[in-house]
Formats: C-alpha cells, structure tokens, sequence
C-alpha cells in the first residue's frame, strides 16, 4: 500500500543547450550536486521555487548563478513528478529550455560544466528523462521555428545554418542543396550583398534572417525541413 505524501515541494529544471558552431558539438548544462540525495552525481541546474517566487523567475535565478549570457529566452517545456523510493516528499517539476551559443555563456561556478550529448554522466533523479523530453522539443522546433537565427550571428552563411542544423538533427536530416534551395525560396532570408571566404573555394554569401518576411509562415508544418 502506498504510503500518503507528507510533502509536496515545487520546483523548476533547465534543459539548457548550447551550440558549439565552430566544431559543431551539441551541450547541455549539468551541475554537480553537493548534497543528498544523489551527492557527486550531474544534474540539470534546479531550485526549489522560493515563497512569492514565479517560476520564471526562479529558472533565471538558478541559472544568474551558474552562467553569464545576454538575452536568454527561456521556454516553458514540461511539468515532472518524482518521488524518491521511501521518501515522503513529491517533487513537481515545472522544467524550461534554452538554446544559445556556446562561445557566449560564460560558466560562473565551479560544479557547473558543459557536457556533450553523445558523452552523458549518470543523471541524479529523473534529469535524464527531463533532459530527453527537451531534446525532442528543439529537434520538434527546430522543424518550424526560427529558433536557429538565435544562436547564429546576425550575418551568417548557408552553410553554416545547414551545420547548425546537423549538429541538432544529425547528418543525414537533409542534403545541402535541398536545404538551400527550400529555404531560400520562402523569402526569408536576405542577400546581404557581402561575401566572405570560408576555408578554400569560392566566397560564400552572408544573409540575415528577416522576421517581418517569417511572420506570415509561423507556425507552417516542416518549413525548415
């Protein structure tokens, strides 16, 4: 028979990814607990929502004290329940997610690192069920959201908005010239009239997403693939 709950503690846990463009790697942000339960294990950045605290605000506390970045959009995902076995207490979830760019987060404590997806430590409670709901959610917006032009440079390359996209979705999402040539005839996407050399070869075009241009196809099914 199971036991009545005694407590029940709310809470939030980030999914935060970040993009490393240059070597093109996937991230997600851990931090090492300090405490029991699960001491010395890695887990999603996490706080119990404080009295008079939104969840929003408690997201952004925990993490002001983990990294520095400028504008970090977070996104509501899910809410978890997790009772550890013999324990009184249900903690409830109200999990967010983030994508940003790897060279502009700037670790702000020691018992926080970034670690690939391909090279995950044991995570402490249910994180890594948390964690693969929210990489199901950005590979999902990534298919009809703009949600890469966030964590590209206002000028960028096709090329490297294609990169992007398979470092998230994986190598064989789509071939280049599909992808080029799908994206560039919704409009979106303006010819900067710059050029610039990547590497050996021919200059590459730089072009900026336009939102005004985007608005009209928000929403639109596989847009992006």
């Amino acid at each position: 028979m199971k036991k009545d709950l005694s407590d029940l503690r709310l809470g939030v846990d980030n999914v935060i990814f970040s993009v490393d463009a240059q070597f093109n790697r996937l991230f997600v942000l851990l931090v090492k607990r300090e405490q029991n339960p699960y001491k010395g294990y890695w887990g999603l950045p996490g706080t119990i929502v404080r009295k008079g605290e939104s969840l929003e605000d408690a997201a952004y506390r925990i993490l002001s004290e983990k990294i520095q970045v400028n504008n970090l959009y977070l996104e509501q995902l899910y809410t978890f329940g997790n009772q550890e076995q013999d324990s009184q207490v249900m903690y409830l979830s109200v999990s967010h997610f983030a994508l940003l760019r790897y060279e502009e987060a700037k670790l702000l404590e020691q018992d926080a690192a970034w670690y690939s997806l391909k090279e995950l430590p044991e995570l402490s409670f249910n994180h890594r069920e948390i964690l693969d709901y929210g990489y199901k959610r950005l590979r999902n917006k990534l298919e009809y959201s703009p949600i890469a032009f966030e964590v590209l440079p206002e000028l960028f390359t096709l090329n490297e908005l294609y990169q992007l996209y398979c470092t998230i979705l994986g190598e064989n999402f789509s071939d280049y010239s599909n992808f080029r040539s799908r994206l560039l005839k919704f409009g979106f996407l303006r010819d900067s009239k710059t050029k610039v050399y990547r590497g050996i070869g021919r200059p590459a075009t730089l072009y900026r997403f336009d939102p005004d241009a985007f608005a009209p196809l928000r929403d639109y099914p596989l847009l992006f693939i």
